[in-house]
């Protein structure tokens, strides 16, 4: 996928986003970076104040499974009120399942202290709280004990390619941008 990417966070400046890909057990990477990081963008000084990180990604994956299709997991950081880098916010989406341009706004959110004490702490010594591994915001398990504050949006432009999905019984044709179906066994048999 070639990604230009759209971050919203009206209260921040001066931004950095991190990516990586998450992805299952039967997916490979053949070509291209799975993880990598953007130049700092500022907001134009217009009305719009928009930020945009205009670096592509290109990378090619393998499997013979849908099972675990890739995620991209964006980690966005900038500095705070003493010049420290933190994180501004956390988000991932699928990669799409059909082939063609697509735009995905992903809502971010980030970890918060849960109790008063640990929030003025950790805002006095400027280490707010972060994930060790940002690939956890793509994963199910232990999120449900985490306290977190929606933060932002970021939009990422996606040009999918698919190769031989019809050959594993995969029809992702882009009359149904939503939601890819599994081909019937039904009706590849007919009677005679």
């Amino acid at each position: 996928p070639c990604l230009p990417f759209l971050p919203k966070f009206p209260a921040f400046d001066d931004l950095y986003c991190k990516y990586c890909f998450v992805y299952g057990h039967d997916w490979a990477p053949t070509t291209g970076l799975e993880e990598g990081i953007s130049q700092i963008t500022s907001k134009n000084r217009d009305a719009q104040q928009a930020l945009v990180w205009n670096f592509p990604i290109d990378i090619t994956f393998k499997s013979t499974n849908p099972s675990g299709w890739p995620q991209i997991v964006v980690s966005v950081y900038g500095p705070d009120l003493f010049g420290n880098d933190v994180v501004r916010g956390y988000g991932a989406v699928h990669v799409p399942f059909t082939p063609g341009s697509h735009r995905r706004t992903i809502p971010m959110f980030v970890p918060e202290s849960t109790s008063k004490l640990q929030k003025i702490t950790s805002w006095l010594i400027g280490r707010h709280p972060e994930f060790t591994d940002p690939k956890v915001v793509a994963q199910g398990e232990g999120r449900e004990v985490i306290t977190v504050r929606s933060q932002g949006f970021v939009t990422i432009s996606f040009n999918v390619v698919t190769k031989d999905m019809k050959k594993l019984g995969y029809d992702v044709s882009p009359s149904d941008m939503q939601n890819p179906s599994v081909v019937s066994l039904t009706d590849g048999i007919h009677n005679h």
